[in-house]
């Protein structure tokens, strides 16, 4: 039975944080009207000069905090930006964007050119740049199916053999998955190696299960967000050849060679069937100016010029060097005399949103009570929550439309998450943490003290993968356009590719 939004604690007042790509916003406070898991309403986005005044700091307007990259990108910044004001700031490098890449790129160059002044400008508030609420590669240890996917809620621990057992889904169903964990066939039969990972390559890992598995329909739908918490866009847009090589079920019959990738593999399968995973660098001497927008790249006769906004003006400092390590969308609208070959190559760096939300239990033993740490759910809003101790929960939901497909799909989910209010969020959190801890004795208007929402416009960089990226892996791909030097510019962002701050810092000091 559904719980009313006073039921829910829609009304209780408890700590309340909404934030946007690391950006503090407003937060109304609820009331206990009904939300019905809302359709959403759609925030404005301001124009004018209100579009412009203080937009990094705590505000009251979604709108708002998003109002420089838009008012750039729909040509209305300049209108009332006002007259840039030089700093008189010269610097060897300058660095825009402080994500790995960026900070890559920082590093590499004092390594270089040890005497040179390094500034790096981000956009987000300190330490407002992390994306990844759940840990990869930790396993699920129960799996709710839910009454989105199938008509009621039912919690299965993934322990022990007979877990597919205890599935309420149809009884073929439960078959088919017995034999994709257990005992999959060769489904391919005739072809060679070569040939079945070009057919993988061609599917995504919900049509394999479908066409080539000849999977029930429950089936495709259990497994269907497997790939979300990781990737950020569910088995209908994810590769089968990706699902291959993360050890999805299915493929053990089809005789593959366990020891190396495929060539299909997209870079980030390649680079963990290695163990190749880097860390973030740290230079030392690079100062990171944070809440700093860049508006603008110029390069002149003699040095190159970069804008970036404080909140109130323009301000301008000088670099011999500039690398561009924010997304590639907004490049074009940062260097306007950029080629066009190179701004179409730009604007197909499509990056895939996330949402996440850290809620603080007053009550947490009611998860202790559950048993289990971290579960995925089969078609809910939130697709996995995670109990993190002493008495947090991480959620995740991934806005991304995967039935158009990861690019399609991620620009359609985008917009979506912009208008979505954050009544919705917390509506759902509530519901269903109640879903779940409910038969654990949990009060969902008692038990929670803070709910904290991070929504992520642009969160996880694109990358090239089959089925959707035919070019993939012979290229030529959208990233060797994108990328490379322009005068004292490089582009060096993580959507131009892996190890491209190295190449851009090489360019530039040759």
């Amino acid at each position: 039975m559904s719980l009313t939004p006073r039921d829910l604690g829609m009304d209780v007042p408890i700590s309340r944080r909404d934030f946007f790509d690391g950006i503090a916003v407003g937060c109304v406070a609820a009331t206990a009207a009904p939300y019905a898991a809302a359709p959403a309403r759609a925030a404005q986005e301001p124009s004018g000069p209100s579009a412009l005044r203080t937009p990094f700091t705590v505000l009251g307007d979604t709108g708002e905090a998003l109002s420089v990259p838009h008012a750039l990108r729909d040509g209305r910044f300049w209108e009332h930006a006002g007259t840039p004001v030089p700093t008189g700031e010269h610097y060897g490098l300058v660095v825009v964007g402080a994500g790995r890449s960026g900070l890559e790129a920082a590093a590499e160059w004092s390594r270089r050119r040890p005497r040179d002044r390094v500034l790096v400008l981000d956009n987000h508030p300190e330490g407002g740049a992390g994306r990844e609420p759940l840990r990869r590669g930790v396993a699920f240890d129960a799996v709710m199916c839910d009454r989105e996917s199938f008509g009621a809620d039912t919690l299965v621990t993934l322990s022990g053999p007979g877990w597919i057992d205890w599935l309420p889904i149809d009884g073929q169903a439960r078959k088919d998955l017995r034999t994709l964990y257990d005992d999959p066939p060769d489904w391919l039969p005739g072809l060679s190696r070569e040939a079945k990972e070009e057919r993988l390559a061609g599917l995504t890992y919900s049509a394999f299960l479908r066409e080539v598995c000849g999977a029930h329909p429950d089936a495709e739908r259990f497994c269907r967000t497997m790939s979300a918490p990781e990737w950020g866009y569910d088995t209908r847009a994810f590769g089968a050849i990706d699902a291959w090589g993360t050890g999805y079920p299915g493929f053990d019959g089809l005789g593959l060679d366990r020891s190396r990738p495929s060539r299909y593999n997209s870079a980030t399968v390649r680079a963990e069937w290695h163990g190749a995973a880097r860390e973030t660098p740290a230079p030392q001497d690079a100062p990171v100016r944070w809440s700093s927008p860049v508006v603008s790249v110029r390069d002149g006769a003699r040095t190159a010029t970069v804008g970036y906004f404080d909140g109130h003006r323009v301000r301008t400092v000088e670099a011999g060097a500039v690398i561009l390590a924010c997304p590639s969308a907004a490049v074009p609208y940062l260097v306007p005399d950029l080629p066009e070959e190179r701004r179409r190559a730009l604007s197909r760096a499509v990056r895939v949103p996330l949402l996440r939300a850290e809620v603080r239990l007053s009550d947490p033993e009611a998860w202790r009570r559950l048993g289990v740490r971290r579960v995925r759910w089969t078609g809910a809003y939130w697709c996995a929550a995670e109990f993190a101790p002493p008495d947090r929960v991480r959620l995740l939901a991934t806005p991304c439309r995967s039935e158009l497909g990861p690019d399609a799909g991620s620009a359609a989910g985008r917009r979506e998450l912009f208008r979505t209010p954050y009544e919705v969020f917390e509506h759902t959190v509530r519901d269903q943490l109640a879903r779940l801890l409910g038969p654990a004795g949990f009060d969902p208007g008692r038990g929670i003290a803070a709910i904290t929402v991070h929504r992520w416009g642009h969160a996880i960089p694109p990358e090239y993968r089959r089925p959707w990226h035919e070019f993939h892996p012979d290229g030529p791909s959208p990233a060797d356009a994108a990328r490379g030097r322009f005068g004292r510019i490089a582009i060096a962002g993580s959507d131009a590719g892996d190890g491209a701050a190295v190449l851009a810092v090489e360019e530039l000091t040759r």
